[in-house]
């Protein structure tokens, strides 16, 4: 029985295929084909990404069939036998696909994560996103599509694979907050090699072709400067009501640098003054303050620009010296304004990091978090303080389990799950489509 559903599910891999193939369309061709990968590798949630995508076929060759015979009707042609091909056809991905949801189907797919669900989620959130935007967006918006026409969907495939992959390397990771910051940073290198590569002339790494700055403080400034161009706002705002202040922590991408040079220095974060969180406040007032000032004062935009480019120069100077330093993310903590619009508007976001009765204090999720969000007297409050980021680290690093994602409705397992899985699956979006 498990090796004529698995014949079944391959089969209808093969045949979809084929059948992309005939149509032209080589790249929904070739990520057909890169799903057996998951049939021969049998990761717990292939059966939860090859059940839906069968039943998906069968639908897809349901209506070609129904198109085909309306087709031979019109023309007085026989129909009997091409209907009884695609019936089987149908027939043949239908039962590939309910394989994965029987009792065989599970004890087949079983290797990897235990948390196999939230691997699925990634993967279909990721692949629903990315399809989307390639569908709505009037340009090339993946690179695939850019320097091969067509093969898109291909690379959709691909990241919403490596979203899975990567949800459950985060899921079942003791500490998570090494991987995070090795995934985090790749995300940084591939934003900026892109933005290098459209600077030295390869404008088809560019989105629009359009420059701005990747300072985060120009989310805000950029808008109130031009008086339009409201994209990076609307985009950072929908990312708070998904993920809170997660995009502090796992989406920024300038973060990852303040985040590497804090673990280069102290192993242990060294407190900072109480007052230092003003500091964002002032540096917010200046940004938004300042650009509209010189908007009014007709500045042209080459000034604001050069303006932009030292505040954000002053922020490398502060993770490289500052950071270091003392441990801790002084440029996302203290220097960039977004970082507390974040704080304040995450709170929209249901997402919230708990801390249990029975907490004895023991601070090593102090010794973790990079934000500050855990002192003492964070601690005793039950809750971490207004510079979390959703980060996770201090989650692990609790030997008692008293700290945990909360979520209404969930548990606290399946919250941290859920959140890994959101957050992780936005990751994979913007590594896809960021581009300057």
């Amino acid at each position: 029985m498990t090796a004529a559903g698995i014949s079944l599910q391959i089969l209808g891999l093969l045949l979809f295929a084929a059948h992309s193939l005939r149509l032209g369309d080589l790249g929904l061709t070739a990520s057909s084909l890169a799903l057996l990968g998951l049939v021969i590798g049998r990761p717990g949630y292939a059966r939860l990404v090859l059940g839906p995508a069968l039943l998906a076929m069968a639908l897809a060759f349901a209506a070609a069939a129904q198109e085909m015979v309306l087709f031979r009707l019109a023309a007085g042609q026989p129909s009997a036998r091409l209907t009884a091909i695609m019936a089987g056809v149908v027939a043949l991905c239908a039962l590939g696909g309910l394989f994965a949801f029987t009792a065989r189907g599970k004890a087949f797919y079983r290797r990897g994560s235990q948390a196999f669900p939230a691997q699925a989620a990634a993967f279909w959130l990721t692949a629903g996103l990315l399809v989307l935007a390639r569908a709505k967006v009037s340009f090339p918006i993946l690179l695939a599509d850019r320097f091969f026409p067509g093969w898109g969907l291909l690379e959709v495939t691909g990241l919403a694979l490596y979203a899975a992959w990567l949800t459950g390397r985060m899921i079942d990771a003791p500490r998570t907050g090494p991987l995070r910051s090795r995934y985090w940073a790749a995300f940084s290198l591939v934003f900026f090699g892109q933005l290098a590569l459209g600077l030295a002339g390869e404008t088809l790494f560019l989105m629009t072709g359009a420059l701005h700055l990747p300072v985060p403080a120009l989310i805000a400034a950029g808008p109130a400067f031009r008086g339009g161009g409201y994209f990076m706002p609307i985009l950072y705002l929908s990312t708070m009501l998904l993920v809170g202040p997660g995009w502090c922590s796992h989406l920024c991408y300038i973060g990852a640098a303040d985040d590497a040079c804090a673990r280069l220095g102290r192993k242990t974060p060294k407190r900072l003054p109480a007052r230092i969180g003003w500091w964002r406040l002032a540096t917010l007032g200046l940004t938004v303050g300042g650009a509209l000032a010189m908007r009014w004062a007709g500045v042209p935009t080459l000034a604001a620009v050069w303006a932009a480019a030292i505040f954000g120069l002053v922020g490398l100077a502060i993770m490289a010296t500052r950071s270091r330093a003392t441990g801790v993310m002084v440029h996302c903590t203290a220097y960039c304004p977004i970082g507390l619009v974040g704080n304040v508007l995450g709170k929209i976001s249901p997402w919230r990091i708990r801390i249990a009765e029975g907490c004895d204090g023991c601070g090593r999720c102090t010794r973790v978090c990079r934000y500050l969000a855990l002192s003492p007297a964070d601690l005793a409050s039950g809750r971490p303080g207004s510079t979390c980021t959703l980060c996770g680290d201090c989650v692990g690093a609790c030997p008692g389990a008293r700290i945990s994602f909360r979520f209404p409705g969930l548990s606290p397992i399946a919250a941290r799950q859920a959140f890994f899985a959101l957050v992780i699956a936005l990751h994979a979006v913007f590594l896809g489509v960021a581009r300057i």
